[in-house]
């Protein structure tokens, strides 16, 4: 590749009408990204990606005609260009992913990416997220590159061989972190019940935010937990150090913990750094049901916008507004149903708005997205309970829902059901 290009340089390869695959989370490349970001010359580029961290020059309105994104899954920086019509959205199961760019439904020309420095056989990893990079990485034409000493070095199907970089930047930025969110009396109560659901010998998906932290924080007094995630933060950390998680009893990747990515504090990157026992995967692997079911009792914990009296999730939407994505919620909804002693998990607090708006709703809001269908729908957790909806009439359903809905919204709710239904909720 002769000499070290600088990042303008490396993005010169990148031509008007292009389609570029972009890393996400913490490997999100902001030189290449921020350098391509200052491409006057370039029209009509679409950027696709999940959710990215780090970098928002490429989301801004001037970009407009030059640069456009598409996510795949709708992160905080990318939400207001949605709204506002300058960003595009495709809802997509992250397993599906994969396979768009490796089809050529969705014809990469080309990858953005953030690599681990080379070891001693040359060979660089994906670092933080695995997820659809390796497709892209797999199956674009050209292929650039930063390559930060401060990325980890991960196991599993991460390398990347020098030999298919177009290009690439070395640089020293340390990764966009994400501390762990504080736990309030809600989330602990709705961690202590989600913790009571989790059984020895359980196989765990979780997300990141304050109800999963509260989950794992509860998880101490249990025996031989295994991990199959699409992704995971530092709240994991002691429960593997502290011999709770040993993966001992999965019957895919029997002894390591497995994901997608991570996203989390610089406690996290090093502790995935070089770990043997913590092995990255593309999420057409970690989120193929297939593969999932065969795992046992998966414990799939997930969140939600709002759950309607029937059981229909929305966890992608606000109204019409997009606000994240399909994610794997549906792949391990699924996959932990069909497997055995499973159990799928919704877990949101009750209100929203500072305790003004019911979470739990006589029906979704116009414009929402349903994610989980209320056919796949299991257990539903807020801080007033834990209920099963699997197998229940939409009386039962609603009877259930209004019990874990806050009080001061129960009455309304059990009125607006009546009026909707041609049943009456006692």
């Amino acid at each position: 590749m002769g000499q070290t290009p600088t990042a303008a340089e490396a993005v010169a390869s990148i031509r008007s009408g292009m389609r570029v695959f972009v890393h996400g989370g913490a490997a999100t490349p902001k030189a290449l990204l921020d350098a391509l970001s200052r491409r006057e010359d370039l029209r009509d580029v679409t950027l696709y990606h999940l959710h990215t961290e780090g970098c928002e020059s490429f989301l801004a309105p001037e970009q407009a005609g030059r640069l456009r994104s598409c996510s795949l899954f709708t992160g905080p920086a990318a939400r207001g260009a949605v709204q506002d019509g300058r960003a595009d959205f495709v809802p997509v199961f992250l397993s599906d992913i994969p396979g768009l760019f490796a089809s050529r439904r969705i014809p990469l020309d080309a990858a953005l990416v953030q690599l681990s420095p080379a070891d001693a056989h040359g060979l660089h990893t994906l670092g933080t997220s695995c997820d659809s990079a390796r497709a892209a990485v797999d199956s674009a034409p050209i292929v650039i590159a930063e390559v930060n000493t401060r990325m980890p070095r991960t196991c599993g199907h991460t390398v990347v061989d020098p030999q298919r970089l177009h290009a690439f930047v070395p640089v020293d930025r340390e990764l966009p972190e994400h501390p762990p969110a504080a736990l309030g009396p809600v989330e602990l109560e709705i961690g202590e019940l989600v913790a009571n659901l989790v059984e020895d010998g359980a196989t765990l998906q979780m997300g990141i935010g304050a109800i999963p932290d509260a989950v794992l924080a509860r998880l101490g007094n249990k025996h031989d937990l295994g991990v199959h995630s699409e992704m995971f933060s530092d709240g994991l950390i002691p429960l593997i150090t502290g011999g709770v998680v040993t993966n001992r009893h999965k019957r895919i990747h029997p002894g390591r913990t497995v994901t997608s990515f991570v996203t989390g504090s610089r406690r996290l990157f090093d502790f995935v750094d070089r770990n043997p026992l913590v092995e990255f995967h593309p999420c057409d692997r970690t989120n193929n049901t297939a593969i999932i079911r065969r795992n046992p009792r998966v414990t799939a914990i997930n969140s939600a916008i709002q759950v309607d009296l029937t059981g229909q999730v929305c966890a992608d939407s606000i109204g019409h507004r997009i606000y994240s994505g399909f994610g794997g919620q549906m792949d391990f909804i699924r996959g932990a149903a069909l497997s055995e002693g499973g159990k799928p998990i919704i877990a949101l607090p009750s209100t929203a708005a500072g305790g003004k708006v019911s979470r739990i709703v006589s029906e979704l809001s116009p414009g929402a997205g349903v994610v989980t269908t209320r056919g796949h729908v299991h257990w539903v957790v807020t801080e007033y309970g834990a209920v099963n909806l699997f197998g229940k009439t939409l009386k039962e359903r609603a009877e259930a829902l209004v019990s874990i809905a806050h009080p001061d919204f129960r009455a309304p709710l059990r009125q607006q059901v009546n009026n909707l239904r041609h049943f009456a909720l006692s």
